[in-house]
């Protein structure tokens, strides 16, 4: 059986595109059995750009919910937040002794922000690190990452690779699992969905208000009677990448024939969303409406990840002489 494990930062609500994006493939390979998922909440590392308590509280519990919505199997695998853990920071401060000055300055976490380095603290700098520890610290085996995220696997498997080539086999060097077909969503903008843009679509939003979200996207002024072009429309671009391709090809059609307007499309969005993923809304209001019901589970996978990471930890102790 092979452990892969992934970390989702606690800096919003889960949008539809980490749902599809990441969410959904990562709980597909959990169910796998040759597979054992450790799936995180990164609170820790949202502490490099959250400084409030109680904003990132009701992120880390939003987080832990839409995991539970999704139907991440608690039972099977281990669902936990990175602060309940303390032995992964004890982890990255041996790592961190390991790791080259250079190789922190040239991780893109760092450099994207370089220029402005009064913005920058210690925590950013030395983000790579804990990241290393979040995953060496589990043995896992395989890291599913997007192309943009390979550089934390590989400054990972540096890090891993010296200390094991100084001390003897004593991490499991983790591979990453490139995630090509990654479905990435336009936001409500026709950018690229994402919190730093603030065009994403929170799917467990109350009904009137996730259609006003969708109501809003980005359209031309295309008359209702002409036709249109739907490779150009925000509303489409969504829509295709979550309904079947059935019903895809029928807005296709329609759009192509006039007559259709961007109001019933947004609509037939809309009522796709709030259907398809009834389950999910109802699961989600019901665990946020009762945080007790989160605590428990996470204070559970907790246990079972401490486990792991105690065992790893006792060998990086040996090896250091400190026994």
């Amino acid at each position: 059986m092979s452990r892969i494990l992934t970390g989702i930062q606690s800096t919003g609500v889960p949008h539809l595109g980490n749902i599809l994006g990441a969410i959904k493939p990562m709980i597909h390979l959990s169910n796998q059995p040759e597979h054992e998922a450790f799936a995180f909440i990164a609170d820790l590392h949202s502490l490099t750009s959250i400084k409030n308590a109680e904003e990132r509280k009701q992120y880390v519990r939003a987080v832990s919910a839409a995991w539970l919505a999704c139907e991440f199997d608690t039972e099977k695998n281990t669902l936990y937040r990175q602060s309940d853990v303390p032995e992964v920071t004890e982890l990255a401060w041996y790592l961190s002794c390991f790791t080259p000055f250079p190789m922190l300055a040239n991780a893109h976490s760092f450099k994207d922000k370089s220029e402005r380095l009064n913005e920058v603290n210690a925590g950013l700098f030395t983000y790579p690190v804990l990241m290393a520890a979040d995953i060496i610290g589990y043995d896992a085996e395989i890291v599913p990452v997007g192309k943009d995220q390979l550089q934390h696997i590989e400054i990972t498997r540096d890090i891993a690779g010296s200390f094991n080539h100084t001390y003897g086999d004593t991490f499991v060097i983790p591979a990453p699992s490139i995630q090509s077909d990654v479905m990435v969503l336009p936001g409500i903008d026709g950018r690229k969905m994402s919190k730093s843009y603030n065009n994403t679509i929170n799917i467990f939003l109350p009904e009137k208000e996730l259609k006003k979200v969708i109501m809003s996207i980005q359209t031309d002024s295309t008359p209702i009677e002409e036709p249109k072009n739907p490779d150009r429309c925000n509303v489409y671009q969504i829509f295709k990448h979550i309904a079947p391709e059935a019903l895809s090809n029928e807005m296709h059609t329609k759009y192509l024939q006039g007559g259709y307007g961007y109001g019933q499309a947004k609509t037939a969005l809309f009522e796709y969303l709030r259907d398809n993923f009834s389950n999910e809304r109802a699961r989600y209001i019901q665990l946020m409406e009762h945080p007790e019901q989160l605590d428990t589970l996470m204070l559970k996978g907790a246990d079972k990840a401490r486990h792991v990471i105690s065992n790893v930890i006792q060998r990086v102790r040996e090896r250091l002489g400190f026994n």
